[in-house]
């Protein structure tokens, strides 16, 4: 090989995603293809701080890809946040000889692996990693096929009970300030309300309304799909039923989404763009972000992907409007 690199690492941070032990394998694996040594980094940045990095080999990542969460654990650093944090952390890499780094995470981890890269001069490569969706470079983020299609099935089970009742249901679904995974599944549980964070305007007279409404029609039920960055979903309930009479119940579905085994779209993905980021590190780049944009997977510089913006899909939401009232 003519590039310099001989040995990199791999540190998965922030929220845990299904098919994050996926991208790892590939990084692996991929990095053992082109004769590159590669360590793994336990608990993210805080880890790397405190040193905790271990040889990765074939047997390492052997019967992971079929499991949710991430076998290198992440957890938060505040250390890291700081300027001599990510100092510190670099000469931790060099002195271990690595001289790339992939991290799988968010925009938050991407901004701390440039950090790794201008600071102390590391390689570094992001791979999008979270359930949210929220990352605007790219139209896929590991983990949210998973997270919505679990969601999803949730969903489904609430509404038979709901029927069966003759209730309201709030279902709250996660995404912090994005509401991919309400809209999403507002559309394939055929929801009668959505709630997003994109959107909504604090109009509850509105959806009180619309409730009313869809009861003085014959409706029995009524499912409403409440993003996280909204929440208050019990308060809701419990003004729902005062001002329509019918009976209403919160449901946090919270962290269940981030578990389970991953979808085969996020086992393929995560394994062609942890096979990327190597590809990247090998030919001496750095400051790159992967991506999967209009069907293809692409990398752009980690400046330029944080500068990028997205919002929720008109057309999708107004779909969702007209088949939730129709």
């Amino acid at each position: 090989m003519s590039n310099q690199i001989k040995k990199i690492a791999v540190l998965t941070s922030g929220g845990d995603a299904p098919g994050m032990n996926a991208a790892i394998r590939a990084v692996v694996r991929t990095a053992m293809y082109k004769g590159l040594e590669v360590k793994g980094v336990m608990r993210g940045y805080q880890g790397l701080l405190e040193g905790e990095i271990v040889d990765m080999d074939s047997k390492s990542v052997s019967d992971i890809i079929q499991k949710g969460g991430t076998v290198l654990y992440t957890a938060r650093s505040k250390e890291f946040a700081t300027d001599e944090g990510k100092a510190k952390a670099a000469e931790i890499l060099k002195k271990e000889g690595i001289e790339g780094l992939v991290v799988i995470g968010g925009d938050g981890s991407f901004k701390g692996a440039q950090g790794l890269s201008h600071i102390g001069g590391i390689n570094v490569v992001g791979i999008p990693g979270t359930i949210d969706l929220d990352i605007s470079c790219t139209d896929y983020t590991i983990g949210f096929d998973t997270a919505v299609n679990t969601a999803m099935e949730a969903i489904d089970k609430i509404r038979d009970t709901s029927t069966s009742h003759e209730r309201c249901s709030v279902i709250e679904v996660m995404g912090r300030s994005a509401g991919y995974i309400a809209l999403w599944c507002g559309i394939a549980n055929g929801a009668e309300d959505v709630l997003l964070p994109e959107k909504f305007d604090n109009d509850y007279d509105k959806l009180i309304a619309h409730i009313k409404d869809t009861k003085a029609k014959g409706k029995k039920h009524h499912i409403v799909i409440n993003a996280e960055g909204i929440g208050h979903s019990t308060s809701l309930a419990k003004r729902i039923e005062e001002e329509t009479g019918m009976e209403t119940r919160a449901t946090i579905l919270g962290h269940m989404q981030r578990g389970g085994s991953p979808t085969c779209k996020d086992r393929v993905y995560a394994s062609i763009m942890g096979a990327y980021a190597v590809d990247l590190l090998a030919e001496g780049k750095t400051d790159r972000v992967v991506c999967h944009k209009d069907g293809k997977f692409v990398d752009y510089s980690i400046d330029e992907g944080l500068a990028m913006t997205k919002t929720i899909d008109e057309y999708m939401y107004e779909v969702s409007l007209h088949l939730g009232r129709s």
